[in-house]
């Protein structure tokens, strides 16, 4: 039986990766839960169908809630008996107890703390949380112990992931990421520019928190996958294609040097890497139905339109400038996703000012990069792009 530690327990990935549990309480024993502390009710239930006995919760003035919403569910003494860890650092001090898995799903650049707790740790990371490799990759692979502590929870680089197991990394001539296309493939550049958080909180196949859809609208998700998969498999970033699949079936590819590429199909359901990353390399039974055969069915293949989503070419100018290019681009992007769904900002503006950002960050080489040094450079990335949002 393994043990594990879940962050963002609360978010989307977080309750799938709950239903993941519950279903195989056989096979894994949750040891602490952590989130934010917006639904500590739901965090409560969480802590008491799965028998955790630490939660954590970033809000710190939401610790006399938490436990009153323990004692409703648990009653007096069982709630007594549940630690509660609270504050900023709350996370990262769950993540480095040495639980054997720690799935991070928080959202977001705040991730990088408990990402870097849990390898420290000696845990297996099930990565959920895009932003803390993007963000601190130089980093977070300096703290690896062995080659496999990380095992990606995207998707597409679980996808990937399991294609690999068919040939040898020498032997890799290229991945491909493929892309839902989002709500507005097809659209042109001006109706895009002019979309609404309603229409880009639209996702045709994917059910996720509210940033990553407007990540996912705008492409934007798709070069942080780019990022992320270079740093995860060692693969130049000039040999990472992206292609629009607009069935969310096929999740991505490997393509090797004789011709041969192995794709990874499933539904678009993301207990199936969930479930990957908690038990890797072993598979669960059951996890989700596996796509009908007996039903006619078609999956089509294009090629990503740079002109109308530039945020892929983006990504790949990132990882060419410096180290710290791409928590630029991750933090400048979280602030624009904001102002966006704020109704502060327009679509356009989100990617358009990311690269103005960008463009204008010197960089940090990799042999000078610390926590401290990264948390200047998203600072100033942050700031700069309230600055130039405040314009528009």
């Amino acid at each position: 039986m393994r043990t594990v530690t879940l962050l963002g327990s609360t978010g989307s990935i977080g309750v799938q990766a709950v239903d993941v549990l519950e279903r195989h309480a056989d096979r894994f024993r949750v040891e602490a839960l952590a989130s934010g502390g917006s639904d500590v009710v739901a965090l409560a239930a969480q802590a008491a169908s799965l028998g955790a006995a630490r939660v954590g919760v970033a809000d710190a003035s939401r610790v006399g809630a938490l436990r009153d919403a323990l004692v409703e569910r648990l009653g007096s003494a069982a709630a007594a008996a549940v630690e509660i860890v609270a504050g900023p650092d709350a996370a990262s001090e769950l993540a480095g107890a040495g639980s054997d898995v720690v799935l991070n799903g928080v959202t977001g650049s705040i991730g990088l703390g408990p990402t870097l707790a849990a390898l420290r740790g000696g845990s297996t990371l099930a990565l959920a949380n895009k932003e803390s490799l993007v963000v601190g990759g130089a980093l977070v692979r300096a703290h690896l112990q062995r080659p496999d502590q990380i095992v990606p929870v995207d998707s597409e680089h679980s996808a990937i992931a399991q294609a690999l197991r068919g040939g040898s990394r020498s032997e890799v001539r290229r991945l491909v990421l493929t892309a839902s296309g989002g709500p507005f493939r097809g659209w042109p550049a001006e109706a895009v520019r002019a979309a609404t958080p309603e229409q880009a909180l639209a996702h045709p196949t994917w059910s996720m928190g509210p940033v990553v859809t407007v990540n996912s609208a705008s492409l934007m998700n798709k070069g942080l996958e780019l990022i992320e998969a270079h740093l995860l498999f060692d693969v130049p970033a000039p040999d990472i294609t992206v292609v629009v699949h607009p069935q969310s079936v096929v999740h991505s590819m490997v393509e090797f040097v004789d011709g041969s590429t192995l794709a990874q199909a499933s539904p678009p359901d993301m207990r199936l890497p969930i479930a990957l990353g908690l038990g890797w390399p072993d598979r669960l039974d059951p996890v989700v139905p596996g796509c009908d055969w007996s039903q006619a069915s078609a999956w089509t293949f294009e090629p990503l339109d740079e002109s109308v989503f530039p945020a892929v070419r983006m990504a790949r100018d990132a990882l060419a400038a410096s180290a710290t290019h791409p928590a630029v681009y991750n933090a400048a992007n979280e602030e624009c996703v904001a102002a966006f769904l704020d109704r502060r900002v327009g679509f356009g503006d989100v990617v358009a000012t990311v690269e103005t950002v960008l463009g204008e960050h010197e960089g940090v080489a990799a042999d000078a990069l610390t926590l401290d040094t990264l948390a200047e450079v998203e600072a100033w990335a942050r700031a700069r792009a309230r600055s130039l949002l405040a314009r528009n």
